[in-house]
């Protein structure tokens, strides 16, 4: 096999290589800030030092910031903050895999909205299905803590809001706008933690392992998912993408002892079958009208 073969396989590799990597942070935050700091000390720690490892990274100080992208990255930064408040608040109570699942519905929603063929409404309806499954509606039958499913929901919400202000944002270079999007976010939820676990966020424990969080749950994936846009179109890169709750699912079974029932893995394949779907129509209706 060649080597240009092989690179086929570096945007796969990449993305793969991208949610493996922000699952296992996740799952060792759970694990071991969890108990230390609560959910809230832990968004903060991870959001504070993923800000850091950016900042110095991108230095975005060396690029102009126009009054329009500077509130772009306001919007974008406080959703990002927000959404990984209200997931990691999710998870306190709900497995891993079914909070991203659920989460997961927010950029599926964005995509399906903007839509209006029949096909898209099968994805619609799939989605619908999939987390009509998952949620703990009539008798409470998935056991679900209703508010940790309501933390997912509103962490989906905020996910749509987050990547409609993120596409406003688009025409920063990318350092410059994710490094400063991660600063607002730690400016929105590090007082959150520091009110919630005090003192406690400076033990060298819960700062040793934050670093180790932010490293792999953010700055690995987000360089890797760079990789692979550089290499994939959008839809694509969402077909590929829609493997992370399965891989959430997977990894918090193998770390984390969540063990999920066959209907919430039903659950997690239609959600994702929803989102792959969705992305592929988006991709066919694109080729479609390049060559109208």
């Amino acid at each position: 096999m060649t080597l240009s073969r092989y690179s086929a396989f570096i945007p796969l590799l990449a993305i793969l290589g991208a949610v493996t990597s922000l699952g296992l942070g996740t799952s060792w935050a759970k694990h071991t800030l969890f108990p230390l700091v609560d959910a809230q000390g832990t968004t903060a720690v991870r959001v504070g030092f993923s800000a850091l490892l950016l900042l110095l990274f991108w230095r975005p100080w060396r690029w102009h910031l126009s009054r329009a992208d500077a509130r772009a990255v306001v919007l974008y930064g406080a959703a990002l903050g927000a959404m990984n408040l209200c997931f990691y608040l999710a998870l306190r109570t709900i497995p891993f895999g079914i909070a991203v699942a659920i989460e997961f519905s927010g950029p599926l929603a964005v995509a399906l909205l903007s839509s209006r063929r029949p096909l898209d409404f099968v994805w619609v309806a799939l989605a619908i299905a999939g987390l009509g499954l998952l949620l703990p509606l009539a008798h409470n039958v998935s056991g679900l803590d209703p508010r940790g499913v309501g933390f997912a929901m509103a962490a989906a919400v905020f996910w749509a809001t987050y990547i409609v202000f993120g596409k406003r944002a688009s025409a920063m270079h990318a350092g410059h706008s994710v490094s400063l999007g991660l600063l607002v976010a730690a400016i929105v939820v590090v007082p959150v933690g520091v009110v919630h676990a005090g003192s406690a966020l400076l033990s060298p424990t819960v700062l040793l392992v934050g670093l180790g969080v932010a490293l792999v749950s953010s700055a690995i994936p987000i360089s890797l998912e760079m990789v692979a846009l550089k290499r994939l179109p959008p839809q694509a890169f969402g077909i590929m993408a829609s493997m992370e709750p399965a891989v959430a699912a997977i990894l918090a079974l193998c770390l984390l002892d969540e063990y999920l029932s066959a209907i919430q893995w039903l659950a997690i394949v239609m959600i994702m079958a929803a989102s792959m779907g969705s992305s592929l129509t988006a991709q066919r209706r694109r080729r479609a009208a390049a060559t109208a």
